[in-house]
């Protein structure tokens, strides 16, 4: 009896082991970059793999800004005739090629000060086109910058470094991949009056950067367009063929003729504006940015 009770007693204790050898190797398990997975809200870590290219996504400031409700000082389509008129950035983002992506790879937490000497080049080139405070990987609200830094810069970290270098690197991408420049040299302005054919518009990019882009559409005017790199920074053509929530591919969004929307002045010094300014801090989201 004593000798069953001694191994009834080992075999336990292998038991709680083994239990918690196999909890402690999955809540420190890495993901496919090396590093655990702070979900929003949590603070324990999940396993995300490996993300397979980048996609640089552009936004048509026009098309969003007539989508405002509110003005404010955070706002860059309240910038009156300064407001952004050629596409800005909205963030490099770590994709899959299935159409998913990794998010929130870090609890590394945004700090401005860490970017201090970019700012004037992030205020212009890459402005918040809204009031709205986003979603920060911790449960809580935060600015423009913070959102794309936690959400999609902690999983570019494996290529792209820190903080300063995830921004400064989409600011050389941006300045050598001038979509803007490009389009408007084969005659494709902004205009509230013509349409142009969305497939002119992928054969210039194609022509100029020997990669297909995959272009948003918002009640037919281009709302965003992508550009995508292999984790070299090396162009490579963006993935159309994405799951049903996803659904962003250049086919299935745009129409054959897209508009390019001229900004209208609004905010500071625009008269035409009909929005109501409100505080930054009293800002109400307006979307959940990406």
């Amino acid at each position: 009896m004593a000798l069953l009770l001694t191994k009834f007693a080992s075999l336990a204790f292998l038991a709680l082991s083994m239990a918690s050898l196999i909890l402690t190797t999955e809540s420190t398990k890495p993901n496919g970059l090396g590093f655990g997975i702070f979900p929003r809200g949590k603070h324990h870590t999940q396993s995300q793999r490996e993300f397979d290219y980048f996609a640089l996504a552009l936004q048509w400031p026009a098309t969003y800004c007539r989508r405002s409700r509110h003005c404010c000082t955070s706002n860059a389509c309240c910038r009156g005739s300064n407001a952004p008129a050629e596409f800005t950035i909205h963030g490099l983002w770590p994709d899959y090629n299935d159409g998913s992506w990794p998010s929130c790879c870090t609890n590394k937490r945004f700090n401005e000060k860490e970017i201090s000497s970019l700012l004037g080049d992030l205020e212009k080139y890459w402005p918040s086109l809204s009031c709205g405070s986003p979603s920060t990987c911790h449960g809580g609200k935060g600015s423009f910058w913070g959102h794309e830094w936690e959400k999609h810069g902690t999983c570019s970290a494996p290529v792209t470094g820190d903080e300063y270098n995830y921004f400064s690197t989409v600011l050389n991408i941006y300045f050598k991949y001038n979509v803007s420049r490009v389009l408007s040299e084969a005659g494709y302005v902004a205009s509230d009056s013509e349409k142009y054919p969305v497939g002119g518009i992928i054969s210039a990019i194609q022509n100029a950067f020997h990669t297909t882009p995959l272009i948003v559409c918002k009640n037919g005017a281009i709302e965003e367009l992508r550009l995508c790199f292999y984790k070299t920074f090396e162009p490579r053509d963006c993935v159309t063929q994405v799951n049903s929530e996803n659904t962003v591919s250049s086919r299935n969004s745009c129409p054959k003729y897209v508009s390019l929307p001229a900004h209208a002045s609004r905010g500071f010094d625009g008269a035409e504006t009909k929005l109501p300014w409100i505080p930054a801090k009293e800002a109400i989201e307006e979307h959940e940015s990406m």
